[in-house]
C-alpha cells in the first residue's frame, strides 16, 4: 500500500466552495480509479487555506501511471484546480507502522 500525500493551498475565502469540490472530486473521480484503497481529507486549523489530501493506493503506479495518465486526472483537476493558489506538493510514502 502506498500513501499519496498532497499538500494543497487554495485561494483565500474559497474554503466552503473547495470543501464541496474536493469531496465531489474524490467521490466521483479518485474513488473509482484503479488501485484506490481509501482516502482522508484534512483541513488546517491554523492556516484555513491549507488542506492535506491523503489517498491510499495499492501501488505507486496506480497513482503515478494509471491515474495521472488517465482522463480521470483531467476531470479531477477541472473540479479542484480552479481553487488552487499554488501547485500542490505531492509525495508518496510506504507504510512503516500503523495502529488503531
Amino acid at each position: 500500500m502506498i500513501l499519496e500525500l498532497a499538500d494543497l493551498r487554495i485561494q483565500p475565502g474559497k474554503q466552503a466552495e473547495f470543501d464541496l469540490a474536493i469531496r465531489r472530486g474524490v467521490a466521483e473521480v479518485i474513488s473509482k480509479s484503479m488501485g484506490y484503497l481509501g482516502h482522508q481529507i484534512n483541513h488546517c486549523i491554523e492556516t484555513p487555506e491549507r488542506y492535506v489530501l491523503m489517498v491510499y493506493w495499492a501501488t505507486l503506479e496506480n497513482h503515478t501511471v494509471d491515474f495521472r495518465g488517465s482522463e480521470a486526472f483531467a476531470t479531477w483537476r477541472a473540479i479542484v484546480g480552479p481553487y488552487f493558489a499554488a501547485p500542490p506538493a505531492v509525495e508518496h510514502f510506504n507504510l512503516l507502522e500503523k495502529t488503531h
